[in-house]
């Protein structure tokens, strides 16, 4: 019997340990790792993986059991078979991280996004934190991009226009280099 991919996403309440569970359990039931980010979001937690499941287990049965987990009753549980092969992907080799950090606005990502489409650049990872200061909410992204080598300085230089005209101050790093 073939082994199958699919994505596991669980959104619960964060506590210590949480990915141990999770990942201990999956390992236990010889299902393989690939891909995997965990964020805290809000008050919770999501854990994302594309895992390589055995046959055998079916995915409501692996969300039963992912569900019976100690502090997991109530969490969000979702397991859903991929079907990716032969599609076309972005490069996604990372040239730059770059990181932006300002007062937080509707938008914002938005705006930000859009730069990289003109220069064929890809958005490899991305994380935001919202935290509340005195000043009001200030918003933190980091992302890790793949930006075609003769459009990055372009790209970057178009950003970084983006972001001042956000109010946001713009860090951005070649990696490499």
């Amino acid at each position: 019997m073939a082994n199958y991919k699919a994505l596991l996403s669980v959104f619960s309440k964060d506590r210590v340990g949480l990915i141990s569970l999770l990942t201990g359990h999956l390992f236990d039931r010889g299902i393989d790792l690939g891909d995997t980010s965990f964020a805290r979001l809000g008050d919770g937690g999501e854990f994302s993986s594309v895992l390589d499941v055995p046959a055998d287990i079916a995915e409501d049965t692996l969300s039963a059991e992912l569900r019976s987990l100690d502090g997991l009753a109530d969490a969000e549980i979702d397991i859903r078979r991929l079907n990716l092969a032969n599609s076309e992907t972005p490069p996604t080799d990372i040239t730059h991280m770059i990181q932006c950090k300002g007062p937080d606005q509707p938008g914002l990502l938005a705006r930000l996004s859009e730069v990289f489409i003109d220069f064929d650049a890809n958005i490899v990872d991305l994380k935001s934190d919202q935290s509340t200061t005195p000043d009001g909410a200030i918003f933190v992204t980091r992302l890790a991009v793949n930006i075609p080598p003769d459009r990055a300085a372009s790209c970057l230089a178009a950003l970084g226009n983006t972001a001042e005209s956000l109010g946001q101050h713009l860090i951005a790093d070649a990696i490499g280099d």
